[in-house]
């Protein structure tokens, strides 16, 4: 049974202000074209006068610049987002510079439309998102076993696979925020011979972590446990960014090569 660390699985795992409406029933709810059109434009928080969102045709931009562009739909009185998770806000107001909402955490989210030019800057998408490791990592381990010496390498490699997990603002709105994820490349040699060489991708732990869990952690670390009868022992860490939740997999090197993922006891 894997074990978890868990500080906020509330915030990570719960389903947007009461839960997700039936896909199925929202496909039956004609979309509401003029309310669209009235939300074209960049909208600013009435009391800070800061930027929030810009909309443009059927896609929200935050100003937050790591959080992922989300479509959106409004429906009789209800705005709806459609990012990892669905969400939906309550509208209480709308009008051609007017746009009052309910946020996930039941605040009243009071907008008006920008009309300075330069509050576009705010949305000038960057590429900011944050890696576990800005270069390629190299362990080396030196063990003997039996009276036969190894070593057991693990490179940690940064990669531009992107990595989507729901967070939620201060004032309870859903935002897709975008990270990087690794790639673990674990080698064993027996002097200059060769004994294994493979990639390690989160992928590959779909059979023993939850396939929710998995969708939105990244293989943050993998390290060289020890050497037994069996093989080489290996700790994969599969966690959520910037949170403390995380899973730890064990990971098998038998000395015919054969490699083997379970979940920890």
């Amino acid at each position: 049974m894997m074990k978890y660390v868990v500080l906020s699985l509330m915030v990570i795992f719960s389903a947007s202000c009461g839960g997700n409406k039936n896909p199925n029933f929202l496909e039956l709810e004609e979309e509401d074209i003029a309310a669209k059109e009235l939300l074209q434009g960049i909208w600013l928080d009435d009391e800070t006068e800061s930027p929030l969102m810009r909309v443009e045709g059927d896609t929200i931009y935050y100003a937050d610049s790591q959080s992922a562009p989300i479509t959106f739909k409004v429906m009789r009185d209800t705005l709806y987002t459609y990012g990892n998770d669905t969400a939906y806000y309550k509208i209480d107001k709308q009008a051609e510079h007017i746009f009052w909402f309910h946020s996930i955490t039941d605040n009243i989210i009071k907008l008006h439309k920008s009309e300075d030019p330069n509050d576009s800057l705010s949305f000038v998408r960057r590429e900011v998102v944050i890696p576990t490791y800005t270069e390629v990592t190299k362990r080396d381990s030196v063990v003997t076993y039996n009276g036969t010496r190894y070593r057991a390498y693990v490179y940690i490699n940064p990669t531009k696979i992107r990595v989507v997990k729901t967070t939620y603002s201060e004032d309870g709105i859903s935002m897709d925020n975008v990270y990087y994820d690794n790639v673990m490349h674990i080698c064993v040699y027996e002097g200059k011979k060769s004994l294994f060489a493979s990639d390690v991708t989160k992928q590959m732990f779909a059979q023993v972590i939850p396939a929710d869990f998995l969708s939105q952690a990244i293989l943050s670390d993998t390290k060289f446990v020890k050497v037994d009868r069996n093989g080489f022992h290996y700790q994969a860490v599969l966690a959520i960014p910037e949170s403390s939740v995380y899973s730890i997999a064990e990971i098998e090197v038998g000395f015919d090569g054969k490699l083997t993922i379970t979940s920890t006891k």
